[in-house]
């Protein structure tokens, strides 16, 4: 939005806060945008305006999000342990990237991939590719079930299952058990 005034750039930042929040609550179809007007303290119409509709501002969140997780969690295929735990440690500041994630399968889980998800997938799996034929990680999966594998593995403990995080286990001990994991999936 080139050339729009400093006040629409923080009125836009606003209303992505917001609807962050309310998307990672209630999903797509659940939000609702007069709540999110109202915690963006900006008016309905300014959505619109935006973003066009509700499932364009989803979107905007859901790109957002990716290209956030991206730039804070660069992969590093020659060292896939320590790529799984700093995602790991991204979901547990930002737990609301799991729920928005999850809603998005949830809702449009027959829609194509989202056109960010689907080209950090490609860098990703071009970076595994590299590092199999380099012989730095195993040949033993496809790049793209070991990418599938690390990115489930990451979420472990996160998403609300009683099988994945014991009261009795700490967050610090799931995160070794699953970069142990990974090193071992990945040895050559």
């Amino acid at each position: 939005m080139a050339g729009m005034p400093k006040s629409s750039d923080e009125t836009r930042k606003r209303l992505l806060a917001a609807a962050t929040k309310e998307f990672a609550r209630y999903g797509i179809a659940g939000a609702r945008v007069d709540r999110i007007a109202k915690a963006a303290k900006a008016n309905k119409q300014a959505i619109y305006a935006y973003f066009r509709s509700k499932e364009r501002l989803f979107d905007a969140v859901y790109d957002a999000m990716v290209v956030q997780t991206i730039e804070e969690v660069p992969i590093d295929a020659y060292d896939l342990p320590g790529y799984v735990g700093r995602l790991y440690d991204r979901y547990r500041r930002h737990p609301e990237v799991l729920r928005i994630a999850t809603w998005y399968a949830m809702e449009r889980g027959t829609d194509a991939p989202h056109p960010s998800a689907l080209r950090s997938s490609k860098v990703k799996i071009a970076a595994i590719r590299e590092a199999q034929e380099s012989g730095a990680i195993t040949i033993d999966f496809s790049p793209e079930d070991l990418l599938v594998l690390i990115l489930n593995l990451s979420t472990t403990g996160h998403l609300v299952s009683p099988e994945s995080l014991s009261p009795n286990r700490s967050y610090d001990a799931v995160k070794k058990s699953i970069m142990n994991a990974v090193e071992r999936l990945t040895h050559p």
